[in-house]
C-alpha cells in the first residue's frame, strides 16, 4: 500500500494589532486546521493579553514592539490589524523578510505608499492579500459577474451608507486623522468605494467632493458626498453619513438593461436584486452561508500561488479615490484620480 503524502506544516501566522481584526481574523487562522497564530504584537498591554488568551498565544510570545516579534519568531505569514497610518510600514517590514501579509483595508492612506505596495506585490513571491471582504461576500460576488465578460457596461452608480460613526468612535483612533488618515470616509466608507469600484470594475478618473468635517483641520469628515467621474463614461454619486442613528446601505447600479441594487441594514448579509428593463424585480437565490473566511482564503491563496480576491491594485484605486475625494473637498475643484502604476 503507498504511503499518503504527509500533511504540510501549518502555516505559522503572526498578528500585529490585537484588537477586534487581530482577535477576529487571527480566530479564523486558529480554526482553520492548515495554519496557526503563534505570537502577537501590540503597543497595548492589555490588548496583548485579551488577543492572547482568546488566540492562546502565551507570554514568550507577545511583543510591544512589531519589529522584535517579526525577528525573533518563527513565522510564514502576518495578519495587520492596527490603525490605518501604520499599515504601510508594517506590511513593508513583513515584506522585506520575505512573509505574506493579509492587511486590514485601508492597505494605506497615502497614494504613493499604495503604489509602491503595487509594484512590490506583483513582482515578488509573497502574496498581499487586504481585507476588502465584500469580495468574499457571495452578493456581491454575483453583482460582480453581470460586468465582468464586458458584455455590458454601468452608466450610473448611486451609493450610501450611514452610521452612528461620530458618536460611536468620537474618543477612539479612528476619529484621530494621524492615526485613521481621515474620518468615516477612510473607515467604513472604505470598503463603500472599493465595493463600488470592484463590483463594476469602473476606473475613477476624477472626483468632486463637498463634506462637512467634524474639526476645524477639515480632516474628520460627518458627512462625505463625492461625484465620480469614470473612464468608461460612467458616473456615480456616492454619500457616506456618519451622524444617523442606524446603519443602511444600498449601491444601486444601473446599465441599458437595467440595475443590480445591493440593499442591507446594519452589518446582516445584503440582498441583491435584479431590475429588468420591464420594471420587474427578481431575486436571485444566494447561498448566505457558502463563501470562504478571510483567513481561509489566505491561506488557499499561499498554499496554491493564487491571486487574492483583494489585491494591492485593488486597495490602491481606492485610496487614490479617497485622496483625491479629500483633496477636492478642502479646495472646491474637481480633482484627478491618477491610477498610474
Amino acid at each position: 500500500m503507498a504511503k499518503s503524502s504527509p500533511e504540510p506544516e501549518k502555516l505559522r501566522v503572526g498578528v500585529v494589532g490585537g484588537g477586534f481584526i487581530g482577535k477576529t481574523v487571527g480566530a479564523g487562522f486558529m480554526r482553520d486546521r492548515r495554519s496557526t497564530v503563534v505570537a502577537i504584537a501590540d503597543v497595548s498591554e492589555a490588548a496583548l493579553q485579551e488577543a492572547g488568551e482568546e488566540l492562546y498565544v502565551g507570554h514568550g510570545s507577545q511583543y510591544e514592539d512589531y519589529e522584535t516579534m517579526l525577528d525573533e519568531e518563527d513565522l510564514d505569514a502576518v495578519l495587520v490589524g492596527t490603525p490605518h497610518a501604520f499599515h504601510y510600514e508594517q506590511v513593508t517590514a513583513a515584506l522585506d523578510r520575505d512573509l505574506h501579509v493579509l492587511c486590514d483595508k485601508p492597505l494605506t492612506t497615502d497614494r504613493e505608499q499604495a503604489r509602491e505596495l503595487v509594484e512590490r506585490s506583483e513582482s515578488g513571491d509573497e502574496v498581499l492579500m487586504v481585507g476588502y471582504q465584500r469580495h468574499l461576500n457571495p452578493a456581491f460576488v454575483q453583482a460582480r459577474e453581470r460586468w465582468a465578460n464586458g458584455d455590458r457596461t454601468p452608466t450610473f452608480v448611486t451609493a450610501e451608507i450611514t452610521q452612528n460613526w461620530i458618536d460611536r468612535f468620537e474618543d477612539t483612533w479612528r476619529a484621530n486623522p494621524d492615526l485613521s488618515g481621515g474620518g468615516n470616509l477612510y473607515d467604513t466608507g472604505s470598503h463603500l468605494l472599493d465595493a463600488v469600484l470592484w463590483t463594476t470594475g469602473l476606473t475613477p478618473t476624477a472626483v468632486r467632493a463637498d463634506m462637512e468635517f467634524a474639526d476645524e483641520e477639515r480632516r474628520v469628515d460627518v458627512e462625505a458626498l463625492l461625484n465620480v467621474e469614470f473612464a468608461e463614461g460612467a458616473r456615480a454619486s456616492v454619500s457616506v453619513f456618519s451622524d444617523a442613528p442606524c446603519v443602511r446601505e444600498h449601491i444601486h447600479t444601473w446599465d441599458d438593461e437595467g440595475a443590480i441594487y445591493l440593499e442591507g441594514r446594519q452589518w446582516e448579509p445584503r440582498q441583491l436584486t435584479k431590475i429588468e428593463e420591464d420594471s420587474t424585480d427578481v431575486v436571485p437565490y444566494i447561498r448566505r452561508d457558502h463563501g470562504d473566511t478571510k483567513a481561509e482564503t489566505f491561506v488557499d491563496c499561499v498554499r496554491q500561488g493564487k491571486t487574492p480576491p483583494a489585491t494591492a491594485r485593488d486597495a490602491f484605486a481606492v485610496t487614490a479615490l479617497t485622496e483625491a475625494a479629500y483633496e477636492s473637498a478642502r479646495s472646491g475643484e474637481r480633482v484627478s484620480v491618477d491610477l498610474d502604476v
